[in-house]
Formats: structure tokens, C-alpha cells, sequence
């Protein structure tokens, strides 16, 4: 029969790699240390940090559990084949080979989880969406972004809370602000920091001539709470409220309770608009600043290090990163990576892994050099 003891020492190498970076036995120290909290009669007297001690939980137990489970299902695979070879028995040869298969397309799944180096790759994402030029076709473009994340987001399993929209003077929209909430959003979302490049015949040309825009995605960290890391003084700020522009079906709001908030020393402005009130949004644009504020002052902390480490190739805000033609041809390449496709339509409708995970490998090789 087949000699499967090659691919089963690679699988069990390969998960013996992945209980070292996923340091399980960490997680296992961790998961009984909290235990105990969980089980407390007061653990929710402090919603803030119940929720952070649950969040833990449940992202240390999933990965302990499921290398639990690829552990059981690579020893009975062992087992079989043992079984099988000592009785000749070549019946199943189809059974084992699909469950080395299945074992090896999970862990190529898992192996991702090692490209998750950043400090805040395993939460939460603020991201911004804002049309720059090309006037009414980059305010279009705009949307087709905030639709393809909203696609992505649906396809990964995650949730998305859409805080702020500025429609676009003739179609589209000028700017959106919104949370992508889900396990490594945060780590995910960061390959889409940059400027995309959109050329096609466009729809708003009486001539349909072809027409290049562009529009800007930022992206940084939300973290729930920021208040030890980012202190916000009242007197930097400029808080000006103003009626929600928004489709909010029956809780559209009537009144000025939508808030923008301007960060006076820096510049930074957000807004909020789709919580049922002024003190909900301004609430949520607060936590929104002080994401923006911490991101920048991380920009500015890795700047300085790298100016002390000399000249180096960056691919910075303003650089495009990633170019969607839909016509005399169709393909969506990234500049980074150089991975490219010819569906546009299939990208267009969220399948973007492919691209970050392209970027999150190119990130690891250009970090290492």
C-alpha cells in the first residue's frame, strides 16, 4: 500500500510548529488562571472588564481547543495507517488520503495565524474610507469600497458599525467611517492602508470615456478604551453638532445629535451620526479620536526609530497600493505584493482574502530585511 509516513511526520512537524506560535501552553496557563474569574458572583458588577475577561477567554479557548482537536484527528490518522499497514489492508488508502488532506488544508489555514505580529493584529479596526481625485467618479469609487469591505466583512463572518456617511455632491459618497469588529479585523484590514486606483469607461462621462480615480483608505486600532494611552484634553477640541444626514428608517434623527469633533493641535476631525443620541455619538467619536490620536503617535514613534536606523524602502500613506482596471482590460493587481487577478468582479464583491494574505506574507519578508 501507499507510504503515507512522510506526510504524517510533516503534519505532525507542522503542528508541533504551530502549538509554538500559537504558544498554547501559555494559553492553557492563561485559560486556568482565568477560570476562577469567570466563576466569580461579581464578575459583571464591572461590565468593562467582564467583557474583556470573556473577549480573552474565548480567543485563548478556541485556539487551544481547536489544536486540540487537530491533535485527535492527526493521531487517528497515525493510528489507521498503522493499523492498515500491519494487515495490508488497502481498503483505505482513500480514507487516509483524505484525511491527510484535510489535515494539511487546515494547518495551511492556521499557519496564517503566525503573519499576526503587529501589537493590535488579533482586534478591532477603525477604517476610513475617503474619495480623492477624480471628482464625481472617485466619490463613486468610494462607495464601491465601502461595499466591497461591507462584502468581505459578510464572507469572513464579522460585523461592521457604519458611524459615519457623507454622501457624495452627485452620486457616491464623499467619506465613511467604520468599525470592523471580529478576531485579527485589525490585522486584516491593515493591508487595505493606502490609495486605490480605480480605471474604467466612466458611467458619469457623456462620451464614456475611460477615466482613472482614486480614493484612500486609513485604518488603525479600535480599542474600547484609550484613555490611559491617549489623555484628550477638552480645550483641544471643537465639538460642533449638526442633523444627521444618514437613512436611518424609523430612528432617523430629527434633532442635531449628530457630532463632529476637531482635534484642534493636530487637525484630526471625525464624526458620528448614527447613534440614537448626541451623548452616544460623541461617545463613539471620542473612542474613534483617541484611536486616530494613538495610531499617530505610533506613526511617529516608528518614524523617529527608523530615521535613528537610517534610509529604508516604506510604502507610506498617500503611496498607492493597489490598482482595479475594469476596461481596455480587466485586472486588480497590488503594488506591494504584485499578486493580481482577473476577476475584478469577484474582488469587487469582497474576495480579498487572497489579497491579505499575500500582503500579510510580503509584510513578515519585508520586515525580516
Amino acid at each position: 500500500m501507499r507510504d503515507f509516513s512522510e506526510d504524517l511526520r510533516a503534519l505532525r512537524r507542522r503542528l508541533d510548529e504551530a502549538a509554538q506560535y500559537l504558544d498554547i501552553e501559555t494559553s492553557r496557563k492563561r485559560l486556568a488562571d482565568i477560570e476562577p474569574e469567570l466563576a466569580r458572583p461579581d464578575l459583571w458588577d464591572n461590565p468593562e472588564a467582564a467583557q474583556a475577561v470573556t473577549r480573552e477567554y474565548a480567543s485563548l479557548k478556541e485556539d487551544v481547543d481547536m489544536l486540540g482537536a487537530l491533535e485527535a484527528r492527526l493521531s487517528d490518522t497515525e493510528v489507521l495507517y498503522e493499523l492498515a499497514r500491519e494487515e495490508g489492508d488497502e481498503t483505505v488508502v482513500g480514507e487516509i488520503e483524505a484525511m491527510v488532506a484535510g489535515l494539511a488544508a487546515e494547518l495551511d489555514q492556521l499557519e496564517l495565524r503566525s503573519l499576526f505580529t503587529g501589537e493590535h493584529d488579533e482586534g478591532d479596526a477603525v477604517v476610513e474610507v475617503h474619495a480623492k481625485d477624480g471628482g464625481t467618479d472617485a466619490q463613486d469609487w468610494a462607495e464601491m469600497l465601502l461595499r466591497m469591505y461591507q462584502r468581505w466583512v459578510e464572507r469572513r463572518g464579522f460585523s461592521m458599525e457604519i458611524d459615519d456617511i457623507s454622501p457624495g455632491q452627485e452620486a457616491g459618497i464623499l467619506s465613511a467611517t467604520f468599525i470592523v469588529k471580529g478576531r485579527y479585523a485589525f490585522g486584516l484590514m491593515s493591508s487595505e492602508r493606502g490609495v486605490h486606483r480605480l480605471v474604467r469607461m466612466s458611467p458619469f462621462d457623456a462620451q464614456h470615456r475611460r477615466h482613472t480615480s482614486f480614493a484612500a483608505v486609513t485604518v488603525v486600532p479600535f480599542l474600547e478604551n484609550l484613555a490611559d494611552e491617549v489623555p484628550i484634553d477638552e480645550k483641544d477640541l471643537r465639538i460642533d453638532t449638526y442633523r444627521s444626514s444618514s437613512a436611518g428608517g424609523q430612528h432617523v434623527n430629527v434633532t442635531d445629535s449628530a457630532v463632529r469633533i476637531t482635534h484642534l493641535p493636530t487637525g484630526i476631525v471625525v464624526s458620528c451620526q448614527n447613534e440614537r443620541s448626541q451623548h452616544q455619538n460623541k461617545a463613539r467619536a471620542m473612542q474613534i479620536l483617541a484611536a486616530r490620536l494613538a495610531e499617530r503617535a505610533r506613526e511617529e514613534r516608528a518614524a523617529e526609530l527608523s530615521a535613528m536606523a537610517g534610509p529604508k524602502a516604506q510604502v507610506g500613506w498617500g503611496s498607492q497600493i493597489r490598482s482595479y482596471v475594469l476596461a481596455p482590460f480587466q485586472l486588480v493587481k497590488d503594488l506591494r505584493t504584485d499578486y493580481e487577478t482577473g476577476n475584478v468582479v469577484a474582488v469587487l464583491d469582497g474576495d480579498l482574502d487572497p489579497f491579505m494574505e499575500s500582503y500579510l506574507r510580503w509584510r513578515r519578508t519585508s520586515a525580516s530585511h
